[in-house]
Protein backbone atom coordinates (compact mmCIF):
# COMPACT_ATOMS: atom_id res chain seq x y z
CA UNK A 1 0.00 0.00 0.00
CA UNK A 2 1.20 3.76 -0.45
CA UNK A 3 0.52 5.83 2.83
CA UNK A 4 0.73 9.25 3.39
CA UNK A 5 2.29 9.97 6.80
CA UNK A 6 1.09 13.61 8.28
CA UNK A 7 3.76 14.61 10.85
CA UNK A 8 6.46 12.81 9.09
CA UNK A 9 9.54 14.75 10.99
CA UNK A 10 8.11 14.84 14.36
CA UNK A 11 9.67 12.59 17.61
CA UNK A 12 6.97 9.85 16.84
CA UNK A 13 7.03 10.52 13.17
CA UNK A 14 10.54 9.39 12.58
CA UNK A 15 10.07 6.15 14.38
CA UNK A 16 7.14 5.19 12.39
CA UNK A 17 8.92 6.39 9.15
CA UNK A 18 12.16 4.54 9.83
CA UNK A 19 9.94 1.19 10.69
CA UNK A 20 7.66 1.56 7.81
CA UNK A 21 10.32 1.97 5.50
CA UNK A 22 11.20 -1.94 6.49
CA UNK A 23 8.01 -3.06 5.36
CA UNK A 24 6.63 -3.64 1.67
CA UNK A 25 4.59 0.01 1.93
CA UNK A 26 5.45 2.54 0.28
CA UNK A 27 5.56 5.49 1.64
CA UNK A 28 4.84 9.61 0.90
CA UNK A 29 6.08 11.41 3.59
CA UNK A 30 4.48 14.94 4.00
CA UNK A 31 6.96 17.97 5.91
CA UNK A 32 7.02 21.84 6.03
CA UNK A 33 9.79 22.97 3.43
CA UNK A 34 11.43 24.41 6.92
CA UNK A 35 11.59 20.67 8.91
CA UNK A 36 14.62 18.66 8.93
CA UNK A 37 14.40 16.16 6.07
CA UNK A 38 17.99 14.24 6.35
CA UNK A 39 16.16 11.17 7.82
CA UNK A 40 13.38 11.22 4.91
CA UNK A 41 16.22 11.29 2.44
CA UNK A 42 18.43 8.97 3.96
CA UNK A 43 15.21 6.99 3.90
CA UNK A 44 14.55 7.43 0.23
CA UNK A 45 10.91 7.96 0.43
CA UNK A 46 8.94 10.20 -1.29
CA UNK A 47 8.41 13.71 0.43
CA UNK A 48 5.52 16.15 -0.35
CA UNK A 49 6.24 19.67 0.72
CA UNK A 50 2.95 21.38 2.54
CA UNK A 51 1.67 22.76 5.85
CA UNK A 52 -1.47 21.21 7.05
CA UNK A 53 -3.14 24.60 7.54
CA UNK A 54 -3.37 24.20 3.37
CA UNK A 55 -6.16 21.56 2.56
CA UNK A 56 -5.05 21.79 -0.83
CA UNK A 57 -1.24 20.63 0.34
CA UNK A 58 -2.10 18.27 1.53
CA UNK A 59 -4.74 16.79 -0.99
CA UNK A 60 -1.80 16.77 -3.77
CA UNK A 61 0.22 14.95 -0.99
CA UNK A 62 -2.55 12.20 -0.58
CA UNK A 63 -3.19 11.90 -4.42
CA UNK A 64 -2.83 8.19 -5.44
CA UNK A 65 -2.27 7.07 -1.58
CA UNK A 66 -4.37 4.20 0.29
CA UNK A 67 -4.10 5.22 3.79
CA UNK A 68 -3.28 7.96 5.69
CA UNK A 69 -1.12 7.89 9.01
CA UNK A 70 -1.84 11.31 10.72
CA UNK A 71 0.82 12.28 13.45
CA UNK A 72 0.76 16.22 12.96
CA UNK A 73 0.34 17.92 15.51
CA UNK A 74 1.47 20.64 17.94
CA UNK A 75 2.74 18.60 21.18
CA UNK A 76 3.70 21.92 23.52
CA UNK A 77 2.81 23.32 27.01
CA UNK A 78 3.58 26.44 26.55
CA UNK A 79 3.97 28.51 23.55
CA UNK A 80 3.96 32.36 22.81
CA UNK A 81 0.50 32.74 20.77
CA UNK A 82 -1.98 30.00 21.97
CA UNK A 83 -3.74 30.32 18.46
CA UNK A 84 -1.39 27.82 16.67
CA UNK A 85 -3.02 25.05 19.16
CA UNK A 86 -6.13 25.70 17.02
CA UNK A 87 -4.94 26.39 14.02
CA UNK A 88 -2.72 22.87 14.19
CA UNK A 89 -4.80 20.50 16.18
CA UNK A 90 -8.14 21.48 15.44
CA UNK A 91 -8.00 23.09 12.05
CA UNK A 92 -5.38 20.85 10.67
CA UNK A 93 -7.25 18.09 11.65
CA UNK A 94 -10.38 18.85 9.88
CA UNK A 95 -7.98 20.29 6.75
CA UNK A 96 -6.14 15.96 7.08
CA UNK A 97 -9.72 14.42 7.23
CA UNK A 98 -11.23 16.83 4.48
CA UNK A 99 -8.64 15.74 1.97
CA UNK A 100 -8.53 12.34 2.88
CA UNK A 101 -12.11 12.20 2.04
CA UNK A 102 -11.87 14.22 -1.26
CA UNK A 103 -8.92 11.87 -2.30
CA UNK A 104 -10.74 8.40 -1.52
CA UNK A 105 -8.72 7.56 1.07
CA UNK A 106 -9.44 4.09 1.91
CA UNK A 107 -8.12 4.25 5.63
CA UNK A 108 -7.23 6.91 7.96
CA UNK A 109 -4.96 6.12 11.01
CA UNK A 110 -5.34 9.32 13.62
CA UNK A 111 -2.79 9.48 16.39
CA UNK A 112 -4.19 11.08 18.97
CA UNK A 113 -3.14 11.15 23.26
CA UNK A 114 -4.75 9.32 26.00
CA UNK A 115 -5.06 13.25 27.85
CA UNK A 116 -7.89 13.59 25.55
CA UNK A 117 -9.73 11.79 28.46
CA UNK A 118 -8.82 14.36 31.08
CA UNK A 119 -9.96 13.45 34.37
CA UNK A 120 -12.00 10.61 33.57
CA UNK A 121 -12.36 7.70 36.30
CA UNK A 122 -9.32 5.32 36.17
CA UNK A 123 -7.81 2.99 35.08
CA UNK A 124 -9.44 4.58 31.73
CA UNK A 125 -10.05 2.40 28.60
CA UNK A 126 -11.26 2.68 25.36
CA UNK A 127 -15.08 2.47 26.56
CA UNK A 128 -14.49 4.90 29.32
CA UNK A 129 -16.54 8.33 29.09
CA UNK A 130 -14.51 11.57 28.71
CA UNK A 131 -13.77 13.71 32.06
CA UNK A 132 -14.97 17.01 31.61
CA UNK A 133 -11.32 19.24 31.93
CA UNK A 134 -8.51 18.54 30.05
CA UNK A 135 -5.41 20.37 31.84
CA UNK A 136 -4.07 21.61 28.98
CA UNK A 137 -4.58 23.53 25.65
CA UNK A 138 -3.03 20.75 24.02
CA UNK A 139 -5.16 18.11 25.42
CA UNK A 140 -8.24 20.48 24.92
CA UNK A 141 -7.23 21.17 21.19
CA UNK A 142 -6.40 17.95 20.21
CA UNK A 143 -9.91 16.45 22.00
CA UNK A 144 -11.21 19.17 19.67
CA UNK A 145 -9.56 17.87 16.43
CA UNK A 146 -10.76 14.48 17.56
CA UNK A 147 -14.61 15.27 17.92
CA UNK A 148 -13.73 16.85 14.24
CA UNK A 149 -12.54 13.63 12.78
CA UNK A 150 -15.19 11.17 14.25
CA UNK A 151 -18.16 13.60 13.08
CA UNK A 152 -16.95 12.92 9.55
CA UNK A 153 -16.69 9.17 10.25
CA UNK A 154 -20.36 9.36 11.37
CA UNK A 155 -21.60 11.62 8.61
CA UNK A 156 -19.42 11.20 5.53
CA UNK A 157 -18.30 7.65 6.16
CA UNK A 158 -14.51 8.76 6.79
CA UNK A 159 -12.51 5.27 7.13
CA UNK A 160 -10.92 6.32 10.52
CA UNK A 161 -9.09 4.69 13.17
CA UNK A 162 -7.59 6.66 16.29
CA UNK A 163 -4.81 5.17 18.17
CA UNK A 164 -4.26 6.88 21.84
CA UNK A 165 -0.68 7.28 23.31
CA UNK A 166 0.43 7.53 26.78
CA UNK A 167 3.86 9.69 27.04
CA UNK A 168 6.05 8.16 24.64
CA UNK A 169 9.36 7.37 25.46
CA UNK A 170 12.68 6.53 23.13
CA UNK A 171 15.99 8.25 21.70
CA UNK A 172 15.98 11.75 20.18
CA UNK A 173 13.18 13.09 21.67
CA UNK A 174 13.28 16.61 21.92
CA UNK A 175 9.74 17.16 23.11
CA UNK A 176 8.39 17.23 26.77
CA UNK A 177 8.95 13.65 28.28
CA UNK A 178 12.45 13.73 26.44
CA UNK A 179 13.76 16.43 28.26
CA UNK A 180 12.14 15.65 31.65
CA UNK A 181 14.29 12.14 31.25
CA UNK A 182 17.25 14.35 29.85
CA UNK A 183 17.09 16.94 33.21
CA UNK A 184 17.06 14.28 35.81
CA UNK A 185 19.73 12.22 33.30
CA UNK A 186 21.75 15.24 33.72
CA UNK A 187 21.29 16.15 36.74
CA UNK A 188 19.68 19.20 36.38
CA UNK A 189 16.18 18.97 38.46
CA UNK A 190 17.41 20.39 41.84
CA UNK A 191 14.19 18.89 42.81
CA UNK A 192 11.26 16.50 42.36
CA UNK A 193 8.13 17.05 41.92
CA UNK A 194 4.64 15.32 42.45
CA UNK A 195 5.94 12.21 43.37
CA UNK A 196 3.20 10.50 44.32
CA UNK A 197 1.08 11.12 41.08
CA UNK A 198 0.34 8.00 38.61
CA UNK A 199 1.18 8.44 34.83
CA UNK A 200 1.24 6.35 31.91
CA UNK A 201 4.30 5.57 29.80
CA UNK A 202 4.56 3.57 25.98
CA UNK A 203 7.85 3.19 23.92
CA UNK A 204 8.12 4.77 20.74
CA UNK A 205 8.36 1.52 19.03
CA UNK A 206 5.47 0.01 20.32
CA UNK A 207 3.70 2.82 18.75
CA UNK A 208 5.11 2.89 15.74
CA UNK A 209 4.26 -1.12 15.44
CA UNK A 210 0.95 -0.21 16.62
CA UNK A 211 0.07 2.42 13.91
CA UNK A 212 1.58 0.12 11.60
CA UNK A 213 -0.98 -2.99 12.84
CA UNK A 214 -3.75 -0.58 13.08
CA UNK A 215 -3.14 0.45 9.53
CA UNK A 216 -2.86 -3.39 8.08
CA UNK A 217 -5.45 -4.84 10.07
CA UNK A 218 -8.39 -5.37 8.54
CA UNK A 219 -12.50 -4.84 9.35
CA UNK A 220 -11.07 -2.32 12.20
CA UNK A 221 -12.83 0.90 10.81
CA UNK A 222 -14.23 2.76 14.11
CA UNK A 223 -11.90 1.54 16.51
CA UNK A 224 -9.89 2.62 19.46
CA UNK A 225 -6.81 1.84 20.69
CA UNK A 226 -5.15 3.05 23.48
CA UNK A 227 -1.55 2.39 23.37
CA UNK A 228 0.02 2.34 26.49
CA UNK A 229 2.43 0.13 28.88
CA UNK A 230 3.33 1.06 32.32
CA UNK A 231 1.53 3.26 34.84
CA UNK A 232 4.47 4.76 37.31
CA UNK A 233 4.65 7.38 40.17
CA UNK A 234 7.02 10.17 38.80
CA UNK A 235 8.99 8.64 42.05
CA UNK A 236 9.17 5.69 40.36
CA UNK A 237 10.10 7.24 37.06
CA UNK A 238 12.55 9.35 38.62
CA UNK A 239 14.06 6.79 40.34
CA UNK A 240 14.15 4.44 37.14
CA UNK A 241 15.83 7.02 35.17
CA UNK A 242 18.24 7.80 37.97
CA UNK A 243 19.31 4.04 38.28
CA UNK A 244 19.81 3.79 34.19
CA UNK A 245 21.86 6.90 34.28
CA UNK A 246 23.62 5.93 37.24
CA UNK A 247 23.65 9.40 39.08
CA UNK A 248 21.55 9.95 42.47
CA UNK A 249 18.60 11.79 42.75
CA UNK A 250 17.69 14.99 43.60
CA UNK A 251 17.74 16.20 47.61
CA UNK A 252 14.58 17.40 47.65
CA UNK A 253 11.30 17.55 47.02
CA UNK A 254 8.71 19.98 46.51
CA UNK A 255 5.44 20.26 47.92
CA UNK A 256 2.99 19.84 45.14
CA UNK A 257 1.41 23.20 46.04
CA UNK A 258 4.80 24.68 46.09
CA UNK A 259 5.34 23.25 42.46
CA UNK A 260 2.28 24.79 40.91
CA UNK A 261 2.88 27.94 42.41
CA UNK A 262 6.62 27.91 41.06
CA UNK A 263 4.84 27.15 37.70
CA UNK A 264 2.34 30.15 37.66
CA UNK A 265 5.71 32.50 38.43
CA UNK A 266 7.63 31.12 35.54
CA UNK A 267 4.94 30.94 33.06
CA UNK A 268 4.49 34.48 34.14
CA UNK A 269 7.66 35.55 33.73
CA UNK A 270 7.70 33.15 30.31
CA UNK A 271 4.62 35.37 28.71
CA UNK A 272 6.46 38.45 29.36
CA UNK A 273 10.05 37.32 27.74
CA UNK A 274 8.14 35.26 25.62
CA UNK A 275 10.70 31.89 25.96
CA UNK A 276 9.91 28.64 27.23
CA UNK A 277 9.25 28.37 31.45
CA UNK A 278 12.67 27.44 33.04
CA UNK A 279 13.16 23.16 33.33
CA UNK A 280 9.57 23.22 31.23
CA UNK A 281 7.84 23.90 34.53
CA UNK A 282 4.39 25.54 32.84
CA UNK A 283 1.47 26.21 34.44
CA UNK A 284 0.09 23.73 31.62
CA UNK A 285 2.53 20.68 31.98
CA UNK A 286 2.08 21.15 35.64
CA UNK A 287 -1.58 21.21 35.79
CA UNK A 288 -0.89 17.64 33.64
CA UNK A 289 1.52 15.91 35.80
CA UNK A 290 -0.49 17.11 38.92
CA UNK A 291 -3.92 15.48 37.16
CA UNK A 292 -2.16 12.25 36.24
CA UNK A 293 -3.68 9.62 34.90
CA UNK A 294 -3.97 5.51 34.52
CA UNK A 295 -4.43 3.54 30.99
CA UNK A 296 -4.61 0.46 30.20
CA UNK A 297 -3.66 -0.36 27.11
CA UNK A 298 -4.49 -3.94 26.74
CA UNK A 299 -7.17 -3.70 24.10
CA UNK A 300 -3.90 -2.55 21.60
CA UNK A 301 -2.03 -5.41 22.44
CA UNK A 302 -4.64 -7.80 22.39
CA UNK A 303 -6.07 -7.06 18.73
CA UNK A 304 -3.01 -5.29 17.42
CA UNK A 305 -0.97 -8.44 18.19
CA UNK A 306 2.16 -6.81 20.31
CA UNK A 307 3.63 -7.19 23.28
CA UNK A 308 4.78 -3.94 25.28
CA UNK A 309 8.46 -3.14 25.51
CA UNK A 310 9.67 -2.75 29.39
CA UNK A 311 10.09 1.17 30.03
CA UNK A 312 13.59 0.72 31.24
CA UNK A 313 14.06 -0.22 27.51
CA UNK A 314 12.98 2.87 26.47
CA UNK A 315 14.38 4.98 29.06
CA UNK A 316 17.73 3.10 28.21
CA UNK A 317 17.64 4.68 24.53
CA UNK A 318 16.56 7.75 25.28
CA UNK A 319 19.23 8.68 27.65
CA UNK A 320 22.11 6.41 25.06
CA UNK A 321 20.45 9.42 22.64
CA UNK A 322 21.86 11.79 24.46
Amino acid sequence: MRIFVAGATGFIGTHLVTHLAETKHELVCFARNTSDLSTLKKLGVTIAIGDITDKESLKRGMVGCDWVANLANLFLFWVPDEQIYTDVNVEGTRNIMEAAIETGISKVVHVSTGTVWGNAEWPITEDTPVGKQRASKYAQTKYKGDLIAWRFYEEQGLPLVMVYPSAVLGADDPKAAGRYVKNFAKRRMPAQILTNVKFPFVYVGDVCEAVLQALEKEGNIGEKYIVSGDNLTFGEFNHLICDVAGVPLPPLSLPDAVTVLNSRLLTGLSNLIKKPPLLDLSVDQVALMKQGFILDGSKAERELGFRYTPIRQAVEEAIASF
